[in-house]
């Protein structure tokens, strides 16, 4: 399956619980719950009647409904395993080219319930579809060429003819007795069809450019050529293609449509371009194609397909989603509609009942997890910059990203964020930590220190320049460890927030990009090759690097708890290492993501939560080593399991099982009846479970843990000894 990590503004969203939607690989590592915009990339889009149909990547095809075009509403949305790129609709049936996943027949007599009836497995990456007949055209993909492939029982679809094409077949267009293929780097190919069995090729024109996409009209093949622009050639004599007219374009030309007199280009930004949008050219006169208007995109950025029906062009933007273009005055273009891709969540933290999610595209989201299960969304803060990362403290979340700006946002109210303080800070940050009354912030250019004393007036009151880049930053006691991009971990007295120095560094030749401070231990997220590595800072002067776990390619950040550090790895999604042995790191769980892990946080009773790019998931982890297998199957008791370790002197792990579904409550208390601790507050289903219990700042003693749900109460002694 193909990750993403960059995904843009929401304005639909769309719940799931553990209903197996997104079917990975695992060990150890449970969903839990799910909220999802349930978009990836868009990638293609065709329109009949009341209805457009866009393919999202990894998240399949979406159905809209745009009896209003100024108000796209979602109907339905169907799953696909693979990478949705290109979609055609004919008569029920939508026909979706997956890339590794073949061709996908899904059923959409039912909008709002549309549901996958056939499948054929193509033996390259489809990459589009036409269909004609009882017969469906695959473009499919490098080295792929084009497959027929026979629909007449969409539940059995089959392969009947094939053929090769060099390079990458991008696009296939059908007219008349002839498939039109727009190849990449080799042009345009002209296949006969006559008999689908046995597709010939009899003509080919070797454009300049990428074809990219190809549309056929009359006796003209248009072509969207990429860095080319817009190619018309001349199929008059399909054994004898010729190019009569081309137009350059400002951009690169991704996809073309013609209705009458114009044809619509979608046009990718280049460097030269900032934007991204749509072209609109006259072919009255094919061989002097002129361009009458142009819409920019203005936040479009990789313009992948354009449709149009009646009097309106419908653009698919990679990132950005569908727009809906008014082209009553083909002059002058303007976008009447939008419907957006949804999430880029990047970073995320868990304070209570709520998980706080940095939207690289959209700022602050706020998710309710008082039933985890059933994740919501209940509030959220429009940040004008990208979002790289937020942090907590009291009833304030701060927030940084590109606008050069720290946001002070309160959120005492969670369904009703309210900026209440901002200052500037002269860098781009990528990270941030609050402690005491400072927030320490760093980018590209160091770390900077900002007093929060007042949340409502922050000022900025010190400065240290690590040199280069840092991406993440944890602070501990009166340092603050510094996750830099180049040269790892540096460490930096904060004892003088007005004049921070730096004290010691180690040296762990990666991309460090996420930190955590646990006990004596610094663990970093070392990017793209290096996994996790574990530093000593027992002597905050002279770190050392004493362990280390290689994950799949990029750790993006880490959490730990306990005996566990948590990776999000942006390719292998979550994975759980046990830390119990720091020299000697072991994976004891994973869990393969749908979309791009990018953040972790952890929840005090126990489940680790996941920006995951296009969604925010919900996990549990359950170390099969750590729990009595008997008591494994008392899911439907009512129980409090005996801790272990207990005595303990740092962490414990409780172990327990709820009968029927109902708020829960876990906390302990000190033999006085004051409770000291909240473990767990809120709603369960029936079954196992396991909290760990941090020691923290407990004082040494005998302590209390209560279980309260159902109407029941059950309770247990735990010793803490330090």
């Amino acid at each position: 399956m193909y990750k993403k990590t960059f995904l843009p503004l929401i304005v639909c969203i769309m719940f799931f619980a553990n209903t197996g939607v997104f079917a990975q690989e695992h060990e150890n590592v449970e969903l839990v719950g799910r909220v999802s915009n349930q978009w990836d990339d868009a990638n293609d889009v065709f329109v009949v009647g009341n209805f457009a149909y866009v393919t999202t990547g990894v998240t399949g095809l979406q159905i809209l409904d745009i009896s209003d075009p100024e108000k796209p509403e979602q109907l339905g949305n169907c799953d696909t395993p693979e990478y949705a790129n290109g979609v055609t609709i004919s008569g029920n049936y939508a026909y979706v080219a997956d890339g590794r996943g073949g061709l996908r027949i899904i059923s959409v007599a039912d909008p709002e319930n549309p549901q996958e009836v056939g499948c054929y497995d193509t033996a390259g990456d489809a990459r589009s579809v036409a269909v004609t007949g009882d017969n469906a055209y695959v473009a499919d993909g490098y080295n792929g060429g084009l497959r027929v492939i026979s629909v007449s029982n969409p539940e059995n679809p089959q392969e009947i003819g094939h053929i090769d094409t060099e390079g990458f077949a991008r696009d296939a267009a059908i007219s008349g007795g002839y498939a039109y293929l727009a190849g990449g780097a080799n042009g345009l190919f002209v296949i006969s069809i006559a008999n689908p069995e046995n597709p010939q090729e009899v003509g080919n024109f070797d454009t300049e450019g990428r074809a990219n996409s190809v549309t056929v009209s009359g006796n003209y093949a248009y072509i969207a050529d990429y860095d080319n622009g817009l190619c018309i050639i001349s199929v008059a004599d399909p054994e004898n293609p010729q190019e009569v007219g081309n137009i350059d374009i400002e951009g690169f030309a991704s996809d073309v449509a013609v209705s009458g007199d114009y044809a619509y280009v979608a046009e990718e930004l280049n460097e030269g371009n900032r934007n991204g949008g749509l072209r609109i050219v006259s072919v009255a006169d094919p061989e002097n194609p002129q361009e009458v208007g142009y819409f920019d995109g203005r936040y479009f950025v990789s313009t992948l397909s354009v449709t149009v029906s009646d009097n309106f062009v419908y653009v698919v933007d990679g990132t950005n989603g569908l727009s809906v273009i008014s082209i009553a005055d083909s002059e002058n273009p303007i976008e009447i509609g939008r419907f957006g891709t949804g999430w880029n969540a990047i970073n995320i933290e868990v304070s209570g009942n709520y998980a706080y999610i940095a939207d690289k595209n959209s700022g602050l989201r706020i998710i309710s997890i008082h039933d985890p299960e059933n994740p919501e969304e209940v509030g959220y803060f429009d940040n004008p910059y990208p979002t790289y990362d937020i942090a907590i403290s009291g009833d304030f979340v701060y927030v940084v990203g590109s606008g050069l700006r720290l946001r002070v946002i309160s959120v005492a109210d969670p369904a009703n964020p309210q900026e209440v303080g901002d200052c500037y800070v002269a860098d781009i940050s990528k990270g941030i930590s609050v402690s005491g009354d400072y927030a320490y912030l760093v980018g590209y250019y160091g770390l900077y220190v900002v007093s929060v004393t007042d949340p409502e007036n922050p000022v900025v009151v010190g400065y240290f320049d690590t040199g280069v880049e840092a991406y993440d930053v944890a602070v501990s006691g009166d340092y603050a460890y510094v996750a830099n991009l180049e040269n790892g971990l540096r460490v930096i007295s904060v004892s003088d927030p007005e004049n921070p120095e730096e004290v010691g560094y180690c040296d762990t030749s990666g991309d460090a990009r996420g930190v955590t401070v646990c006990g004596d231990y610094a663990y970093l997220a070392n990017g793209s090759s290096n996994g996790m590595r574990i530093i000593s800072i027992a002597d905050p002067v002279y770190p050392e690097e004493i362990g280390y776990f290689v994950t799949d390619v990029g750790a993006r950040d880490i959490a730990v708890s306990g005996d566990y550090a948590y990776v999000a790895d942006i390719w292998g999604g979550l994975r759980v290492i046990s830390v119990a042995n720091p020299e000697n790191p072991v994976e004891v769980g994973y869990y393969d993501t749908p979309g791009s892990a990018n953040g972790v946080a952890l929840s005090e009773d126990g489940l680790i939560y996941v920006a995951d790019g296009t969604n925010v998931s919900i996990y549990r982890f359950t170390d099969p080593n750590g729990v009595d297998k008997e008591f494994n199957i008392q899911n439907s008791t009512f129980i409090l399991n005996p801790a272990y370790p207990n005595p303990f002197n740092s962490t414990t792990t409780i172990t327990f099982g709820l009968d029927k579904s109902a708020p829960t409550r876990l906390c302990l208390y000190d033999l006085t009846g004051r409770e000291v601790m909240t473990l767990f507050d809120g709603y369960r289903q029936a079954g196992y479970y396991t909290v760990n219990l941090n020691a923290g700042d407990l004082a040494s003693g005998l302590y209390l843990v209560k279980l309260e749900g159902s109407g029941k109460i059950v309770t247990q002694k735990v010793m803490v000894l330090k």
